[in-house]
């Protein structure tokens, strides 16, 4: 088993993991040209439900239709069909991932609108919308695949033409031949059933998991460097990054970077050019890669070791059945839901934190001090991490 490391301690090589940086995807190599964003399946199928709902209640078929991503932004898209009869409308968008590579690039959003008897809204998955059969995603089993932020923006879509307080409407999307498309994710090993997942955080798709996001990482940590920083605050995504900010206040905003999968490449060039501290802030799924040893954290490149979960779990504190149950787990969202049924949270994630910054002291060849921090899956609330006060005060 992994030691934790102590504060400034040496740890043998043979008690750490193996440091390892697994290549890019062959589809992500490097581009000629800078890569296009592209819209999340539930920013399409927001804005094909906005059409049927203007179609159900006109009963005229709409070309394009606008809806409100989730920072408020506005955008257009055309909509490729739209039927409609009393009582019953149905559009189609097709999702542009730009040149992210995405399963979905091309997928037609298709989604169909009706009344219902009861105010409010019914939302539901249709052909090619995954059902969820397993916990630790968030969402309910024996639901659709539909993820929160999709979610809301399908509500706020519907709710733009229709007074929800009055009237209800029953919401279904589908993705034909969307069960194909997710014999290409890992949904099935989620227990994700019979199609793709409904999804999108910004509502935007960044292709964060190309050469291109890696030079941009590399880009941002030298950008910090030349303005005078020496602290360099590495998140996963967005959620992280507020969350990051607002436990690291004193800080300016061009110190925090969004690293995306390429944590081994923001260090080698914090290390180019003499940055001092590296703060990794994330959660449970990502830091346990990166506890293994895992610095190029791309879904195709690496998985989540549950055993290693179950290993954190035992040396904080866990008896054999809930370790066993850790390492039997779903996701790392499923592990982290268990330690936090078993009020095991607080130490199973500064031990995962400890384990990361001991990673990240290793792979900054003790030129760079690090710190980590857990956050919840809001990003907003620190669980865990390597300096007690920082959970003290979230």
């Amino acid at each position: 088993m992994t030691k934790r490391p102590a504060e400034g301690s040496d740890v043998g090589p043979e008690e750490e993991p193996e440091l390892r940086e697994p290549d890019l995807p062959r589809t992500a190599k490097v581009r000629p040209k800078a890569l296009r964003t592209g819209w999340t399946t539930g920013t399409c199928a927001s804005a094909a439900a906005k059409a049927a709902a203007c179609a159900l209640l006109d009963q005229r078929a709409r070309d394009t239709i606008d809806v409100a991503l989730p920072s408020g932004q506005r955008v257009s898209f055309a909509v490729e069909s739209c039927t409609y009869a009393a009582g019953r409308a149905t559009a189609v968008v097709v999702k542009d991932a730009g040149d992210d590579p995405d399963v979905t690039h091309g997928a037609h959003l298709t989604v169909t609108v009706c009344e219902h008897d009861r105010p409010g809204m019914v939302l539901e998955g249709g052909e090619g919308v995954g059902v969820v059969t397993k916990p630790g995603l968030g969402l309910e089993v024996g639901g659709p695949s539909i993820t929160d932020p999709p979610r809301a923006m399908i509500t706020q879509a519907v709710a733009e033409v229709v007074d929800l307080s009055e009237r209800g409407m029953r919401v279904t999307v589908s993705v034909p031949g969307g069960e194909k498309m997710a014999r290409k994710t890992t949904n099935a090993r989620l227990g994700i059933v019979g199609g793709i997942s409904i999804l999108g955080t910004t509502g935007i798709v960044r292709p964060f998991s190309t050469a291109s996001w890696r030079a941009s990482v590399e880009q941002a940590v030298s950008v910090m460097a030349a303005q005078g920083e020496r602290t360099v605050v590495l998140c996963t995504g967005g959620r992280t990054e507020k969350g990051a900010m607002a436990l690291l206040p004193d800080l300016t905003e061009v110190c925090f970077v969004e690293v995306g999968d390429f944590t081994g490449a923001a260090i080698r060039r914090a290390l180019s050019v003499d940055l001092q501290r590296v703060v990794f802030v994330g959660m449970a799924g990502k830091l346990a890669k990166l506890a293994a040893g895992v610095l190029m954290t791309h879904y195709t490149r690496s998985k989540v070791d549950l055993g290693f979960l179950g290993e954190i779990t035992r040396a904080s504190g866990g008896s054999d059945l809930v370790v066993d149950e850790v390492a039997a787990a779903n996701t790392g969202r499923h592990a982290y839901e268990i330690w936090e049924r078993e009020g095991l949270l607080r130490a199973a994630g500064d031990e995962l934190c400890a384990r990361v910054r001991g990673v990240l002291l290793r792979a900054g060849e003790g030129r760079l001090s690090a710190d980590v921090a857990m956050v919840d899956f809001t990003g907003r609330r620190v669980v865990g991490a390597s300096r007690p006060e920082w959970v003290s005060a979230a």
